[in-house]
C-alpha cells in the first residue's frame, strides 16, 4: 500500500500509487476544492519538537481519478525538528507532475518565499534498484536554507493518482497517527458530482466528522495520543481511520482484476512457452509433478524484479513478455505460471494476499485493492488445492497450505469471488528445531565435542536457503568461525548446510568444541544448565485502565523446539545422574513442555513451546494471570553426585536423543501427547 502523508506525519492518506509522466515540479495555485484551515495560535508554553499551526491532508475525487493535497504551517521549537526543512516529494509517471503551491519561511513578521532562490532537485529515477524494484517513482528534494529554531515552515502541494488500471474505481485511506504533535490538523475527502464513494470510518472519526453535500471533514485541535489496546489482535489497532472506495464489495475487485490476468496469462500460437509446456508434459505424467515443474521453471529461470513502470503497478506483464525478458514481479510471474498450467490442462486461479501480516480483520474493511500487496496461484489438482508462488526460491514446491499463514485471501474470477477466510490451526511441525549434541565422554575438564543442528521451516527457512545456497562451503566455514568462535564455541571444525525439499526445511549443522561450564557443587559433584532448556515466565496480560478491558489478547503464532543430548563423561555411573523436573503447562493459549530422560549413557532433554490459540478472551487472561506465580521457569539443570544418592526422577519420560530419530520428519515429539490432544479438542 502506498502512503501519502504530510511531512509532519500527523496525518496520512493512503491509496493506490500516484502516477506522472513528467520529471518536472510545476508551480501553480491551490486547487479550488481546497480551503486551508485557519491558523491556530501558538501557546506561550508550547513544548516538544514543534507546534502545528495548521495541517490539511485532503483527497479529492473527480473524473480523472483523485488528487491529494498536503498543506501545513508549523513552528520549529527544538533543534531536532530542523530536519523538517528537508522537503521530499515522490510521484510516479502517467498523471502529470506534482504541483507546488508555496514553500515559505516565516521569521517574525517576515515571510520568505523559499522558491525564489531554492529549487527542487530530482535525485534519480530509480531509488529501489538494490531491492530489485523498477517502480518508476521519482523523488525530488528541497532543503530550506538558514532554517532556525523559532521559524515557521509553510508548505502546500498537490499530487494526483490516476491509474488507468483502476478506471474510475478510486479507493484509499485517511488516518491520523497514534502520537501526533500538538496543534491543528484536518483530514478531508471531497468529490465532484457523481463521484461520491462509499465511506466507512472508525467511531473516533465519526465523532468529529463534518459532512457536506460534496465532502466530509475531520478537524482536530490538539489530537490526543491514542495508544492501541495493549496486546490486542491486529484488527483492533485500526483506529482514527477513514476508508473510501468506489468498489461495491470484494467481489467487484475480483471481477475487475480477473480479466487483466486472464489476458496476461494467454499464450499465443508460436510462443516459445508452448514448447516449454510440451517439454514439461513429456517429462512428467502426474498433474502435480507437472505443476511442480512449471513452478520451478518460473522460480528458477525468471528472476524477480518488481515492475511498476507506467501502468505496471497493478497491470501484469504478459506471460510471453515476462518469459522473453526473463524477469518479472509477482504479477508477471503469476501470469506466466497461469499460462503454463493452462497449457498443461491444470485448473488454476490467481489469488490476492497480504504478505505483511496485515490481513486480520480484512473482511471488515471497504473493498480496497491496495490492502493486498502480493499475488500467487492456487491450483486444483486431483481434488486438492495447492498453492504455488513463483517469487519464492526454486526449492519451494506446491503445498496444500501457503508458506505464509494468510488469514484472508481474494481469488480473482470473471464472475467475482468473495473474500475468503483461511482457517487457522496450530502448527503441526515446529518452525524451528535446535539440536545440541554435547559429547562429554572425554571428561569434565576436557572440551566437549559438540554438534549443533538448526532445522528452519517456513518463510524463514526459504530466506536462509536464498542466502546460503550461493555460499561455498569454505566461505560458510570461514564466516561461521568469524561469527561464533570466542563465546561458547572454542573451535568450529565443520559447517554443513542443505535444504530438504521433502521436509521443506533449511538445515544448518555446526561441529566443533565447547568448554562446558560444569559447576562444582557441595551437594552434587557437578551440575550443568543445558542450553535451550529454560522458559521465561509469561508476562501478565493487563492493559491501562483507559483501554478496553474486554478485548481479547493476542500472541503471534509460533512453534519452536529445542533438543539437547549430553553423552556423559566416561566412568560416571548413570545412576548417579539426575535432573530438574519436567513440566507440561498450558497458559495464555500457549503450551510449554519439557521432559528429561537418562539412559544409554546420556542425558536427554526436549523442550517445546507452541501457540495453540493466538487469541484468548479477557476472562481467560485474567484467570491465567493468577497462575503466573506457579509457573516453573527453572533452567534445565542436570546433576551428578559421585557418592551416589541420586534417586530416579519421577518425571522421567522417554525422550529420544538427537541421534535417535529423524528430526526433519513430519511428526517429532516436541510436545506431550496430552498437549496435542488438548489442541485437537479445541
Amino acid at each position: 500500500m502506498r502512503i501519502f502523508g504530510s511531512m509532519l506525519l500527523v496525518a496520512a492518506l493512503a491509496q493506490a500509487p500516484a502516477n506522472a509522466e513528467d520529471d518536472q515540479i510545476e508551480r501553480g495555485p491551490v486547487p479550488d476544492w481546497v480551503v486551508p484551515s485557519e491558523l491556530m495560535p501558538v501557546p506561550e508554553d508550547a513544548g516538544g519538537l514543534l507546534f502545528v499551526r495548521r495541517q490539511d491532508v485532503l483527497a479529492h475525487l473527480d473524473a480523472r481519478g483523485q488528487a491529494q493535497y498536503v498543506g501545513y504551517r508549523t513552528r520549529i521549537l527544538h533543534s531536532n525538528a530542523l530536519q523538517l526543512g528537508n522537503i521530499s516529494i515522490s510521484w510516479k509517471p502517467v498523471s502529470g507532475p506534482p504541483v507546488v503551491h508555496l514553500i515559505k519561511l516565516h521569521r517574525g513578521d517576515e515571510a520568505i518565499d523559499v522558491l525564489e532562490n531554492t529549487s527542487f532537485e530530482i535525485l534519480r529515477r530509480e531509488d529501489q534498484l538494490e531491492a530489485a524494484q523498477l517502480d518508476g517513482v521519482l523523488t525530488a528534494v528541497l532543503r530550506i536554507p538558514d532554517l532556525r529554531v523559532g521559524d515557521e515552515i509553510e508548505v502546500g502541494l498537490t499530487t494526483r493518482a490516476d491509474d488507468p488500471t483502476l478506471a474510475k474505481n478510486d479507493s484509499g485511506l485517511l488516518f491520523i497517527v497514534d502520537s501526533p504533535p500538538p496543534g491543528r490538523t484536518r483530514l478531508g475527502l471531497s468529490w465532484e458530482e457523481g463521484f461520491k464513494p462509499r465511506i466507512r470510518m472508525t467511531p473516533d472519526m465519526t465523532a468529529v466528522a463534518h459532512s457536506g453535500a460534496s465532502g466530509i471533514d475531520f478537524p482536530f485541535d490538539n489530537p490526543p495520543i491514542k495508544t492501541p489496546a495493549k496486546d490486542a489482535p491486529p484488527r483492533f489497532q485500526w483506529q482514527r481511520v477513514v476508508e473510501y472506495s468506489d468498489f461495491a464489495d470484494w467481489s467487484a475487485v475480483s471481477r475487475h482484476f480477473s480479466p487483466l490476468f486472464a489476458k496476461a496469462a494467454h499464450i499465443p500460437e508460436g510462443s516459445p512457452l508452448k514448447a516449454e509446456a510440451r517439454r514439461i508434459a513429456a517429462a512428467h505424467v502426474q498433474p502435480l509433478d507437472r505443476a511442480a515443474a512449471a513452478l520451478k521453471l518460473v522460480q528458477q529461470d525468471v528472476r524477480y524484479i518488481y515492475v511498476g513502470l507506467g501502468t505496471g503497478n497493478l497491470t501484469p506483464a504478459s506471460a510471453d513478455e515476462t518469459w522473453q525478458r526473463r524477469y518479472g514481479d509477482c504479477k508477471g510471474k503469476t501470469a506466466l505460471l497461469l499460462g503454463l498450467l493452462a497449457e498443461l490442462g491444470i485448473e488454476a486461479e490467481p489469488v490476492l494476499v497480504n504478505n505483511q501480516g496485515a490481513d486480520d480483520g480484512l473482511d471488515a474493511r471497504l473493498a480496497n485493492p491496495a490492502l493486498f500487496d502480493h499475488i500467487l496461484v492456487r491450483a486444483r489438482i486431483d481434488g486438492t488445492s495447492y498453492w504455488l508462488d513463483g517469487t519464492l526460491p526454486p526449492v519451494a514446491v506446491p503445498t496444500t497450505d501457503p508458506v505464509i499463514a494468510y488469514r484472508w485471501v481474494l481469488p480473482l474470477s470473471a464472475k467475482g469471488s468473495a473474500i475468503e477466510q483461511r482457517a487457522w490451526k496450530p502448527a503441526a511441525t515446529p518452525d524451528e528445531i535446535t539440536l545440541y549434541e554435547i559429547d562429554a565422554r572425554a571428561g569434565f575438564d576436557v572440551p566437549a565435542q559438540v554438534t549443533n543442528t538448526t532445522i528452519t521451516r517456513g518463510i524463514a527457512g526459504l530466506q536462509q536457503q536464498a542466502q546460503l545456497s550461493s555460499v561455498t562451503s569454505d566461505q560458510l566455514l570461514a564466516g561461521m568461525r568469524q561469527q561464533i568462535v570466542g563465546s561458547t564455541w572454542q573451535s568450529v571444525d565443520e559447517v554443513k548446510w542443505r535444504y530438504d525439499q521433502k521436509a521443506g526445511a533449511s538445515i544448518l549443522t555446526i561441529r566443533g568444541s565447547w568448554d562446558v561450564d560444569w559447576d562444582k557443587d557441595s551437594r552434587f559433584g557437578r551440575s550443568y544448565s543445558l542450553p535451550g532448556g529454560g522458559f521465561n515466565p509469561p508476562a501478565k496480560r493487563v492493559r491501562p485502565p483507559d483501554q478496553d478491558q474486554g478485548l481479547p489478547y493476542y500472541a503471534k503464532p509460533e512453534f519452536d523446539c529445542r533438543v539437547t543430548t549430553v553423552r556423559l563423561p566416561s566412568g560416571t555411573d548413570p545412576a548417579h545422574w539426575t535432573h530438574k523436573s519436567g513440566f507440561d503447562t498450558h497458559i495464555f493459549g500457549m503450551n510449554y513442555y519439557r521432559a528429561f530422560d537418562v539412559r544409554d549413557g546420556s542425558v536427554r532433554m526436549i523442550r517445546g513451546r507452541r501457540v495453540d490459540s493466538p487469541e484468548i478472551d479477557a476472562a481467560s487472561a485474567r484467570q491465567d494471570n493468577g497462575r503466573i506465580a506457579a509457573f516453573d521457569n527453572s533452567m534445565a539443570w542436570i546433576f551428578y553426585s559421585p557418592n551416589g544418592g541420586a534417586s530416579p526422577n519421577p518425571d522421567r519420560k522417554v525422550v529420544p536423543a538427537t541421534y535417535d530419530i529423524d528430526w526433519t520428519a513430519d511428526q517429532v515429539p516436541c510436545l506431550s501427547p496430552a498437549a496435542i490432544s488438548r489442541a485437537a479438542a479445541r
